[in-house]
């Protein structure tokens, strides 16, 4: 419980700690690693690791395939007329199963005052399937935003390996405000005011029934991203991450983190979206050998795929040891 709460509050903007308490087995780990022969083993497997340069796009790739399916399926369904899938990402049927997205249901209690039981329905559904792949799972498996917010860094990426542009972090915690302050307008006005601004809700549509002027605000946060501050929306504005973030904080699927097979190198943060859940990779701040990653974690795989010698895995909880 301790562990979630923790995960919660660092999800909220609160920066990572270094543990003060570590486990048993940790400590003896930590030990072993800054033994001598710990300290050669390290060395010898950094410098086959680098020449390896190992590398995969496996998850990325079918998360992608993911995303481009989940909204093709709006496209086509609507075009067709086959009402297999009616609606948008924000508010949906399936083969006559409400869908609602979880933050947008909210916006709508909040502004109706009210509990709309189709709605309500709908929700739970969802609720129960992002809650059973976890953490922020939503953001990198099925948001259109995410896939040009991945395009847009990696052109802000290759922009600043040439000196041409820098990233300028925010606090995290601006999520947080901006999550409150959305859900109050929603309640004080009577109106989804997030709605109107979010890029997910826009695209969704975009899609399905035609471009509109809002994609003009879609490309200025884009242009952002690219020049001013990497993953803008997602990291420091979106309250559907957070949302998703507490429906999936306790999921069975989740991305497991090994000490002993650590070299610390941190190619994981670099790659990252939310360096941050991944702080315990640093030396000296994992407090056991295994660890979940937190809440805030997107389940995107890239962290997975980075890491030469299996230190970040996917995991189903309790059965790890027979997979």
């Amino acid at each position: 419980m301790s562990r979630l709460l923790d995960n919660l509050a660092i999800m909220l903007g609160r920066a990572p700690r270094k543990p003060t308490v570590l486990t048993p087995a940790a400590q003896a780990e930590f030990a072993r690693q800054n033994s001598k022969e710990g300290k050669a083993d390290r060395k010898r497997r950094i410098a086959e690791e680098r020449e390896q340069n190992y590398r995969s796009h496996f998850w990325r790739n079918w998360r992608w395939i993911s995303i481009i399916v989940i909204n093709l399926l709006f496209v086509l369904s609507y075009r067709a007329d086959v009402q297999l899938v009616e609606g948008a990402l924000t508010a949906s049927r399936f083969v006559g199963f409400h869908m609602a997205d979880v933050n947008s249901a909210l916006q709508v209690m909040l502004a109706y005052k009210h509990v709309v039981i189709n709605l309500l329905i709908g929700t739970a559904t969802v609720v129960f399937i992002w809650w059973l792949v976890g953490g922020r799972s939503f953001c990198a498996w099925a948001c259109p935003y995410h896939l040009l917010g991945e395009w847009a860094e990696m052109l802000h990426l290759r922009l600043a390996v040439r000196g041409l542009v820098k990233d300028h972090a925010l606090h995290r915690g601006a999520r947080t405000v901006l999550y409150a302050i959305f859900a109050a307008l929603a309640f004080a006005t009577g109106y989804t005011v997030f709605e109107v601004i979010s890029p997910v809700g826009i695209l969704s549509r975009a899609f399905t029934y035609g471009a509109s002027l809002a994609l003009i605000w879609v490309g200025v946060l884009l242009l952002i991203e690219v020049f001013y501050s990497r993953r803008f929306w997602c990291r420091y504005i979106c309250p559907i991450g957070m949302t998703y973030g507490f429906v999936g904080s306790a999921a069975p699927i989740t991305v497991t983190y090994s000490l002993a097979n650590c070299l610390h190198e941190g190619k994981c943060r670099d790659v990252c979206m939310v360096p941050h859940v991944l702080e315990m990779t640093k030396i000296g701040y994992a407090d056991d050998v295994r660890i979940n990653i937190g809440a805030d974690c997107t389940r995107c795989g890239m962290c997975v795929e980075v890491c030469p010698t299996k230190a970040l895995t996917f995991d189903i909880k309790g059965l790890n040891k027979l997979l």
